[in-house]
């Protein structure tokens, strides 16, 4: 265990600080992330080391908050702990529809944040993964990852070049595939028990894209009783999800 002063020049090309006692403790328990070095002060070591049920295998450093600032950014809530890692593999198509769940399509949502809230909606209600554009997305980040709250480590992120053609390929596999948008009907998760379900859902403000509208096999919207005609892209998403998955188990 050092004391010394910390440095940026230790970074690995293409890591990054992620940060958050939730996001820290799920990537030190996920075999798949890379992980290059820990940062914490005292008080949270000891609570990380009583979650953990392995050894550390990385080189670790007690630190203060003020170094914690250093690094994370002054207005990042970093609860005291960092860790560098690097961006986590892809997993294929397979890896995510072998799992039970709806599956998530991400069409060019771009916020961080939003992308993080997302993340832990398809924790909390069993989402299979999530698939979103390579190019018109965000990289993972600390925002990210914060904002998942340990979600990023749990759900499978796949990034791909034509969300159209992944669309195509998950109808081949039996999904049928969904499309939110408020000019479609009330979704009533009735009508997909039992069924595998992709949703797709819009960029913040632009909603769906022509063709990835085209392809989808329904468009589906969100009953609302106030003015109100659309939601955060994040919260829409997640009572989409709550509707679709309690659906299958009454």
């Amino acid at each position: 265990m050092s004391k010394k002063p910390v440095s940026n020049s230790h970074q690995k090309e293409g890591g990054y600080w992620l940060y958050g006692l939730h996001a820290v403790q799920a990537a030190l328990k996920n075999p798949l992330r890379q992980k290059n070095r820990l940062l914490a002060t005292q008080e949270i070591f000891d609570t990380l080391m009583t979650k953990l049920e392995r050894p550390l295998n990385i080189s670790y450093e007690i630190v203060d908050r003020m170094m914690l600032n250093r690094f994370c950014g002054r207005d990042a809530v970093h609860q005291g702990v960092a860790l560098q890692v690097m961006p986590l593999p892809d997993p294929d198509l397979e890896d995510i529809v072998k799992r039970h769940g709806p599956v998530l399509i991400l069409d060019q949502v771009t916020d961080p944040r939003n992308i993080g809230a997302i993340l832990r909606s398809a924790m909390a209600f069993g989402a299979a993964g999530i698939i979103m554009q390579d190019r018109h997305s965000p990289e993972e980040s600390g925002v990210l990852a914060k904002a998942a709250s340990g979600a990023l480590d749990s759900v499978l992120v796949m990034k791909v070049v034509n969300l159209s053609r992944i669309m195509k390929q998950l109808k081949e596999k039996g999904f049928w595939v969904l499309g939110m948008d408020a000019q479609g009907e009330v979704l009533n998760g009735q009508n997909y028990k039992k069924r595998k379900v992709a949703l797709v859902l819009g960029a913040e403000g632009k909603g769906l894209r022509q063709l990835v509208r085209q392809n989808c096999d329904e468009i589906v919207s969100l009953y609302m009783a106030g003015d109100i005609d659309s939601l955060n892209v994040s919260v829409a998403g997640a009572i989409a999800l709550y509707e679709i998955i309690h659906s299958n188990l009454i």
